[in-house]
């Protein structure tokens, strides 16, 4: 097998020893063999996860005064990218719990919330999902239906949500509901809800790809939590979502862009041992010039993250660039999974090689997390338009 095609170029001593613990543990981990094991089960990797958290990776993501290590947005981003050049299952867990549920606990729950989910979270000890999509909504999260009724000193919650990666191993829903049945932006809040109170029902979906870190439906019926699991404000929620989106689109971007040179590097390899013709494969320039561009796509990907990330760290806003990078990077990931089936011809369709896993996991980039259609209505309308 050749050279790993990802270089640590641009990195600091301590994100490269970073990526290559990250590495070495998830090799120890979440070996290769039992993932396509775990692919068929739709198992999630729990070892992997929580020796991820034992070793304090998980901290990365939160500041020194929640108990973390107060990590720079490059940082997350390396370990994202890295994560996500392992096995994208891995980046989804994590990140899930990490950044799209936590974050909004983190930035904007109570002192006493954030004092008792946040340890826990960085520990491993909980893990998170966040409840947003719905039945008749999804990019159009004003339009949610699921209502909180506050009555004395609990809130009632009742609808249904669907999509909500890893619901099913989270001991926490982060739900976005309405407490304003009547209006649109200003009626939404963030409720923090226990996954085992009463009236709370979690049914696993089959969904084609990132089977280890699968979607869920969640259905709430007459479900009651104490009214100071309301946090952000009532009626703030959607304000709170649009400060969250820098990160969370830079986490779904690392992930894809991580993802592109994996791909790459095993269609790389197999060009190199495929004999046709009395040579390898990899000796056609038609070959040649596909995992050349697959690896443009690759770096491409990755210089948009740093990017975002850059910015971030400046403290500059990142609309554009975090919508541009999410596309870049998701787009180019399923690119890069297309091609490289093809260069592998009928072996890349057979569920014999990784490929197939490839594809199908690269695949719910451009949909999740916003759909790349929303993002370029995002860009539009920084243009002006």
């Amino acid at each position: 097998m050749s050279a790993p095609l990802i270089n640590t170029n641009g990195l600091s001593e301590e994100q490269r020893m970073m990526r290559e613990g990250v590495l070495d543990l998830l090799a120890r981990h979440l070996p290769w063999e039992r993932i396509r094991k775990m692919d068929e089960t739709r198992e999630f990797p729990h070892e992997a996860y929580n020796a991820l958290a034992e070793a304090g990776y998980i901290g990365l993501f939160y500041p020194e005064e929640l108990g973390g290590m107060g990590g720079s947005f490059k940082d997350i981003a390396v370990l994202l990218e890295t994560m996500g050049y392992y096995y994208t299952g891995i980046a989804q867990a994590i990140t899930t719990t990490a950044i799209y549920a936590g974050m909004h606990v983190a930035k904007f729950g109570t002192p006493e919330m954030k004092k008792e989910i946040v340890p826990k979270i960085i520990s491993g000890e909980v893990k998170l999902a966040l409840a947003m999509s719905e039945p008749g909504t999804g990019s159009d999260v004003a339009g949610i239906k699921t209502s909180a009724v506050r009555e004395g000193d609990e809130y009632v919650i009742n609808g249904s949500k669907v999509w909500i990666t890893c619901a099913h191993v989270a001991d926490y829903l982060v739900a976005i509901v309405k407490t304003d049945t009547q209006a649109r932006h200003n009626g939404i809040s963030t409720i923090l809800v226990p996954t085992n109170a009463k009236g709370v029902e979690v049914r696993p979906l089959s969904m084609l790809g990132r089977r280890t870190s699968h979607a869920n439906e969640v259905f709430f019926d007459n479900v009651r939590v104490p009214a100071s699991n309301l946090f952000g404000g009532e009626g703030q929620a959607w304000k709170n979502i649009m400060k969250a989106l820098g990160l969370e689109r830079l986490g779904l971007a690392a992930i894809s862009a991580g993802h592109c040179f994996k791909i790459t590097e095993y269609a790389r390899d197999y060009a190199k041992e495929r004999i046709q013709f009395g040579k390898p494969i990899s000796e056609f320039q038609v070959i040649q010039h596909k995992l050349a561009d697959m690896l443009i796509m690759a770096e491409t990907a990755r210089q948009s993250i740093y990017r975002v990330a850059e910015l971030l760290d400046a403290g500059q806003p990142v609309v554009t660039e975090a919508s541009i990078a999410k596309i870049v990077c998701t787009e180019n990931n399923f690119k890069c999974a297309d091609m490289g089936m093809q260069i592998m011809g009928g072996a890349g369709y057979s569920m014999e090689y990784d490929m197939q896993m490839f594809f199908r996991d690269s695949r719910v980039g451009p949909i999740g997390g916003g759909t790349n259609e929303i993002q370029r209505n995002i860009i539009a309308k920084q243009l002006d338009l």
